[in-house]
Parts: C-alpha cells; structure tokens; sequence
C-alpha cells in the first residue's frame, strides 16, 4: 500500500519541520508548502490525504485556501491557528475544515489528530454502501457519495456527506453531539464537541435548511439533532 500523502503548510519553518518530522516518524509522505498559493497548488499536484494548513499565510490566507481547495479536493483539513478566538475556528470549519489546533499544541496531539482522521472510512460503514436514502426531492447515494435535492447536486464535504448520511439512516432518532462525533468523527476524536454545530450549520446552508422550520434536519433542544422523515410540512 502506498504511504499517506500529507500536506503541511506553514510559513513557519521551524512548526513544519518538527510537524513533518513526527508525521514521516509514522510512515507518512509529506510535502510542504510555506504561502497559500503554492498550497493550493501543491493540493493539486499531489492530491494529498490530509492537509494541515495554518490560518496565517503569506500570499492568501488558509481560510481563503481552503475555500479554493474545496472546489476540487475532499482531502482531510486540520487547521491551525494562534488565534484562540472562537469566530476563527467556527470560520475555518465553515468553508470546509474538518478540525483544528489553537497554536501553541503538542505535535503528539496533532499526530493523534491526524491517525483519528484518516481512521475514518471514506465510505460509510459496512454494509450502507449500498443504500441510496430519500426523503422527498432529497436522494443520498451513498455508492457513489453524492447528494441531490430536487435533482440538482448539492456539493458537500466528507464530513458534512458523512454527518447527513448517518442522520439519514435512522430518519427520527436524535442524535446527541457525542454520538454523532462517535459515528461521523471517530471514537478517539478528542476535539470540541461544538464542531458538530458549526457542521450542521453549513450543511443547512448548503441544503437550504431554514433551522426554524426544517425539512431534513432538526435541532432537538438540548438532546442533538435528527433527520426529519418524509414530507413533513409540505
């Protein structure tokens, strides 16, 4: 089997070479990238498995990176960030980032960051990668992981397609915040819980989803969340 492909970006040499040293400690082939231009064109010419990209970049900032690499790249985000405000992480996963490291962090954490990612299947779980899932103009082919909604595709990242999937699956069960991280993140996801919001968030908005009157997902107050069977409402 080929080695993981990773992608470090950062404009700070002495973070990528101690970040690569550790990632290539475990076997994984990683290339750098020290501004946002060449980032995104590193992620095209190496298709990387996962990306660990820092906000501030010389160039074009991550966030803005980021927002570019979606258009063509599913790959694993982890963001880093000096910056400990929450408007900078709930940004950063806004446009696509799957998890993030407020500057300074232990290189252990972010390799353990890193394994729980990439643990995850890219394909649902065994025996759903069969299924296509429905509720009204809503269709979830899970074979080929593609979502439409009155027959027009809707783009959505790995995490947002997992996410929507498994709440899909089990249409009126809710799902608490620790269950859906359990299921869509991994057993062995150490990060905040509230990253499920800022998921759900942009999934709405990529479906059209008004949270106050919902067609698919529904917010239960201070339980989780759950996918809304059928037609309800219409």
């Amino acid at each position: 089997m080929s080695a993981t492909r990773v992608l470090v970006v950062d404009d700070e040499a002495p973070i990528v070479e101690l970040v690569r040293g550790y990632l290539v400690s475990e076997g994984m082939d990683v290339a750098v990238a020290h501004d946002g231009p060449s980032a995104v064109q590193a992620v095209r010419e190496r298709r990387p498995d996962l990306i660990i990209l820092d906000v501030m970049l010389p160039g074009i900032d991550g966030f803005e990176v980021l927002r570019q690499i979606r258009r063509f790249s599913d790959a694993y985000v982890i963001m880093l960030t000096a910056r400990a405000e929450e408007i900078d992480r709930i940004i950063g996963l806004s446009v696509g980032a799957d998890d993030y490291l407020v500057k300074p962090f232990s290189p252990r954490e972010l390799v353990a960051r890193v394994k729980a990612l990439l643990r995850r299947p890219r394909t649902g779980r065994d025996g759903s990668e069969g299924e296509l899932l429905a509720s009204g103009e809503l269709v979830i082919d899970r074979p080929r992981r593609t979502v439409t909604l009155r027959r027009e595709p809707i783009t959505l990242t790995t995490m947002e397609f997992d996410l929507l999937s498994t709440l899909a699956e089990d249409a009126g069960v809710v799902f608490s915040r620790q269950r859906l991280l359990d299921r869509v993140w991994g057993m062995d996801y150490v990060g905040d819980e509230h990253v499920v919001d800022v998921h759900i968030g942009n999934l709405r908005r990529k479906l059209g989803d008004d949270a106050a009157r919902p067609e698919f997902v529904e917010t239960v107050r201070g339980a989780g969340y759950r996918f809304v069977a059928g037609d309800r409402g219409r």
